[in-house]
């Protein structure tokens, strides 16, 4: 059971205004460059992530496509 908030008609004190900290909704997003790319994988491999990726809500494709992305990263050469 929730506790209930019981609230008084008391002073609150010296109130501060904050100025607005939050970024702007456009700050928020991270748009990467990207291709569209068709390619055959395995039946398994597909049921994998569409189990996984129902599991946790997020689309499959979304998980293939972190999977490489975190490859890409330890493996990078330069």
């Amino acid at each position: 059971m929730k506790k209930h908030i019981h609230y008084t008609n008391e002073p609150i004190g010296d109130i501060k205004i904050v100025k607005n900290f939050l970024p702007s909704p456009d700050k928020l997003v991270f748009k990467r460059k990207s291709i569209k790319v068709t390619m055959a994988l395995d039946a398994e491999s597909i049921a994998f992530f569409k189990k996984i990726a129902q599991r946790n809500h997020v689309p499959y494709q979304a998980m293939i496509r972190n999977l490489i992305n975190t490859y890409v990263a330890k493996y990078r050469i330069n």
